[in-house]
């Protein structure tokens, strides 16, 4: 299915098709990055925003769970804390995928992208004030999920009206390098920045980056709803209807599947204390419990920067199976792994199985939609990635004290390749894809 590329009547948010006789890519090129999308000026911008917001956000990140374990000396609260994020983040998602289907997204993202920086100034104000209440910071991590529920889905289906069809794999793996980076520098750069400028002064920062995306967003084409969109209304109704696209789309519903499955059935984080206390304990569990946390992003990171040995491929479906297959195999080994360095090796190998599949997951979002719906299947993804997680922790969680940490991790592993071999074999849809 062809995807739209009009840009604005602007002449330099517009760039030329690459010329389709030049040479291919020798040497290092062949397995760097692929940047073309950033010869697109509209793109480069909303690209360069998410550059400043990936770490900020991963201040406050870090600054509000410690700010609760602070005030209540409870890590029960700050467990609270997320299920209070988590449920605005679906809803608002889910609605904010309809919303971004129905007004220009330009409009949206400047809105949403307000809110959340005035959220992180009440942050910031309640820190330096020293409010120390538990509710209000659950109340304003709320408010902040609702708007980054609201604006997530359309940043993301903003892309396929910013780089043509044959670019969104690469564009995929530039912004999800950027926001792995900051899963990496946020947290460490959080833990040097609280003892010498203190709590408060997180949140002050993650506001003042913010401010550099509303800038860059200010300064994107408009992107209104395209001539033959039917969406006019953001209610219910539109929301069914972009479930009700996903099932009469198999390679859509393939898609989100096949992610279920590797994030459900494969993600241990929720053992990584208990294997770095226990099994790993021996290497110092404070250092272990940093480097399993670590390794998955940093993988990820890795498979961003390799990212032209891939990007380029055509077979998005088998490209999604391949890699998921690939994260199943990664978790066994870490899960059969005695050594710590070991299972590193192989909780980093999981990480660029990740960014493989999250690049042609969400590549084939973009293309195998139409533009009407762009915004709601991005609302469903969002959820997805939030949500899959947490229900991976349940499940992991659970067999860990059942069978043991390794037994469950390993298990786990098997599953998601048993799992997604089943679904390619019996539906084609997912591995015939291709642009």
């Amino acid at each position: 299915m062809p995807v739209d590329t009009t840009q604005s009547s602007t002449g330099d948010d517009t760039a030329p098709e690459d010329d389709p006789s030049a040479p291919p890519r020798k040497g290092r090129r062949r397995w760097a990055m692929d940047t073309r999308p950033l010869r697109r000026p509209a793109y480069r911008r909303l690209w360069s925003s998410t550059i400043v917001t990936a770490v900020g956000s991963q201040l406050t990140a870090v600054a509000v769970p410690k700010q609760i374990y602070d005030i209540t000396g409870s890590s029960a609260w700050v467990g609270y804390a997320g299920l209070a994020g988590l449920l605005p983040l679906v809803v608002f998602a889910l609605w904010g995928g309809a919303v971004a289907d129905s007004v220009d997204r330009r409009t949206l993202l400047l809105v949403t992208n307000t809110g959340i920086a005035v959220t992180s100034v009440l942050f910031w104000v309640q820190a330096v004030i020293g409010l120390e209440s538990v509710w209000t910071l659950m109340a304003l991590l709320a408010l902040q999920q609702a708007f980054f529920g609201l604006n997530s889905p359309a940043r993301n289906a903003s892309v396929a009206r910013l780089v043509p069809a044959e670019e969104l794999p690469a564009a995929a793996a530039l912004g999800s390098t950027v926001m792995q980076l900051g899963l990496v520098a946020g947290p460490l750069l959080a833990g040097a920045l609280i003892p010498v400028i203190g709590l408060a002064e997180l949140y002050l920062i993650d506001a003042l980056a913010l401010c550099v995306t509303l800038w860059a967003v200010y300064r994107l084409p408009s992107l209104p709803p395209l001539d033959n969109a039917t969406a006019k209304r953001a209610g219910l109704r539109e929301v069914v209807a972009g479930f009700r696209y996903i099932a009469l789309h198999k390679v859509l519903l393939l898609s989100f599947l096949a992610d279920i499955i590797a994030m459900v059935l494969g993600m241990p984080r929720a053992l990584f204390p208990q294997l770095a206390a226990t099994t790993y304990a021996s290497y110092g569990e404070g250092f272990a419990l940093g480097l399993l946390f670590a390794a998955i992003p940093i993988g990820a990171v890795v498979g961003g920067l390799m990212s032209g040995t891939f990007s380029r491929s055509r077979r998005h479906g088998l490209m999604v199976i391949v890699a998921v297959m690939a994260w199943g195999a990664a978790i066994t080994g870490f899960g059969l792994s005695a050594g710590l360095w070991f299972a590193v090796v192989f909780l980093v190998v999981a990480g660029v199985a990740d960014m493989v599949s999250m690049v042609f997951r969400g590549a084939i979002l973009l293309s195998a939609a139409t533009d009407e719906m762009r915004g709601r299947m991005q609302g469903v993804f969002t959820v997805v990635v939030a949500g899959g997680p947490r229900l991976a922790d349940v499940l992991h969680g659970t067999a860990g004290a059942a069978f043991g940490t390794r037994t469950a991790v390993a298990g786990g592993g098997l599953l998601v390749m048993a799992a997604v071999l089943l679904l390619a074999t019996a539906t084609p849809a997912l591995r015939r894809y291709r642009i």
